[in-house]
């Protein structure tokens, strides 16, 4: 693994790190919803206009989808990821809508080096996602799996 890359040994409890922005638009929206969560409040303006949140929004799972995205370019592509084992937690806690740019920071709540891998580390991550009103739309928490710098050296 190279110097440049963020190393498990980059990543601190505390650690706030800020992710772009991503804007949402209405084909996306039909596009994603149409391929994998065809739900009228997701396809069909009319249909969405009439239910409980007054116009059409992205799928929840379209929103995760964003969010991996915006933390893919913040900092998994620039780390050693290995992946992760799951997610902990996820709460869509306001709808995305169409129009809407979505921005995000993820915080490292905790590490721990793998007792079978010493290699490799979990670095415990809390993910929130805004609209551009800063009004929260989603969050979660996952381990990530990060490759160490020097897995020989002690913490």
């Amino acid at each position: 693994m190279t110097d440049t890359l963020l190393a498990y040994e980059d990543f601190h409890p505390g650690m706030e790190l800020q992710l772009g922005t991503y804007p949402v638009s209405i084909e996306e929206i039909r596009e994603f919803a149409s391929r994998y969560d065809p739900q009228p409040m997701h396809l069909d303006e009319e249909a969405a206009a009439a239910g409980v949140l007054g116009g059409l929004s992205a799928s929840g799972w379209h929103t995760v989808s964003i969010a991996m995205r915006l933390m893919c370019d913040g900092f998994i592509l620039k780390s050693t990821s290995q992946g992760a084992p799951g997610v902990d937690y996820l709460n869509w806690k306001r709808p995305v809508m169409a129009g809407d740019v979505l921005s995000g920071r993820s915080i490292i709540l905790s590490k721990r080096r793998s007792a079978s891998r010493p290699a490799l580390g979990f670095v415990q991550v809390k993910s929130e996602f805004y609209n551009q009103r800063g009004e929260l739309v989603c969050e979660m928490e996952n381990a990530g799996i990060m490759g160490l710098r020097e897995p020989e050296k002690e913490e």
